[in-house]
């Protein structure tokens, strides 16, 4: 790519002119969370229905634990190559065409069948999943002028925090009083819900250059990009294999009812909204301490669940400091990402958003592994020393990394 063509990419409007003159288009942000609710939503639900969807459709915990690695296999590639994909494509049908998949996908889950059927609807996610998340800080970029864009993200970022808070417990609590199906079915109702506001409110937003491949390739050979990327196969992948079989863990060593389950889940999505907050303060001076707090944290929590989780009042106060931990993870690594490339921030996002899905993918897996052969303490043990190795590799990774970045 040419110095012009890659100076056009990155900017965020026509030119300086524009973003300076913009009015910011705040209806426009306030879909795009809406949408971001809705995607994180239908993601974390597995996680709380995964016993009652793998007695309903006659599988393992192990197995109907893939529909997690679905959704992330595909959300890779969704990631990678939206920008290629869709260069010709005003950029508002893009982000309408992948809440309309986050939609047929909720009916897709709530209708299937079986296995096969619900790993469709996941690829379905995935799809929107990936794409919708490379695309949305360009887009937030376009909405407002520059200087109200750290407004704009932490509105959009407001819909994580809040889905975070509300999808586990939520999810488990209504599965448990209408049935899975029909939590899947209000997902649904979610999206479509994003899907008119965001018809009603985003304005034509035309390509403003031709995404290439060799961008990527190029941001591969750079040091910093490959720690991060490290840092987030290592530590989020952890933290999946051990949080897609909390409830299985829960059921197991605590033996804790649905209910209690609901309630230890409501208390890890407060713990993680707290922790966006305690995240974002210690990315002022440095994103990698950020990482390594995070890490550290929910290495510190999963110890104690393996230790000594058979108790109740253990079992619920380390899953909200988990909570609380990763929390703080992505705040801390998405910053990090863009601060050791500000040239390629479009690029790199979807370098990021790949390496996320890889690890989720990886640890959904892995975990699915250690549960059927070792029981729900395998991948709670996993995530103890995954994300320990992950923290240990930032403080000791050099270059100054501890610096602000």
């Amino acid at each position: 790519m040419s110095e012009s063509a890659t100076a056009v990419a990155t900017l965020p409007f026509d030119s300086p002119a524009d973003a300076d003159e913009q009015s910011p288009a705040w209806a426009a942000i306030f879909s795009l969370t809406l949408g971001v609710f809705g995607l994180v939503t239908a993601e974390f639900l597995p996680a709380s229905l995964l016993t009652p969807m793998a007695a309903d459709i006659g599988v393992s915990d192990g197995a109907a634990g893939q529909t997690v690695t679905a959704t992330a296999v595909v959300a890779i590639f969704a990631a990678l190559f939206t920008s290629i994909l869709t260069r010709g494509l005003d950029r508002r049908l893009v982000i309408w065409g992948f809440t309309v998949l986050l939609v047929l996908s909720n009916i897709l889950a709530a209708l299937s069948d079986g296995l096969a059927t619900l790993l469709a609807a996941r690829v379905l996610l995935g799809i929107g999943l990936g794409g919708f998340w490379s695309m949305m800080a360009a887009t937030a970029m376009r909405l407002v002028p520059e200087r109200a864009l750290p407004r704009a993200m932490s509105i959009i970022f407001t819909g994580v925090s809040f889905a975070t808070v509300s999808a586990a417990p939520v999810g488990a609590y209504l599965g448990d009083l209408l049935g899975w199906r029909s939590v899947f079915a209000i997902g649904a109702v979610v999206g479509i819900l994003a899907l008119i506001a965001q018809l009603a409110t985003m304005p034509r937003l035309p390509p403003l250059a031709a995404a290439q491949l060799g961008t990527l390739f190029a941001l591969l050979r750079r040091g910093n990009v490959r720690l991060v990327l490290a840092t987030v196969l290592i530590v989020i992948s952890g933290h999946f294999a051990g949080f897609t079989y909390v409830r299985p863990f829960l059921e197991q060593v605590p033996r804790l009812s649905v209910e209690t389950i609901s309630l230890v889940l409501l208390a890890y999505g407060i713990g993680g909204f707290f922790g966006n907050f305690a995240g974002a303060a210690i990315v002022e001076r440095s994103a990698p301490a950020a990482v390594i707090f995070g890490a550290l944290l929910a290495a510190a929590t999963a110890a104690a669940l393996v230790a000594f989780g058979s108790s109740l009042w253990v079992a619920a106060g380390a899953v909200a400091l988990w909570g609380f931990a990763f929390g703080a993870l992505p705040v801390g690594l998405q910053t990090w990402m863009v601060r050791v490339a500000p040239d390629q921030a479009e690029a790199v996002g979807g370098l990021l958003v790949a390496a996320f899905q890889v690890a989720i993918a990886s640890g959904a897996v892995l975990g699915g592994v250690l549960v059927d052969h070792f029981g729900a303490t395998g991948a709670t043990g996993y995530c103890a020393l995954a994300t320990l190795a992950g923290a240990l590799l930032v403080a000791f990774s050099g270059r100054g990394v501890m610096k602000p970045a």
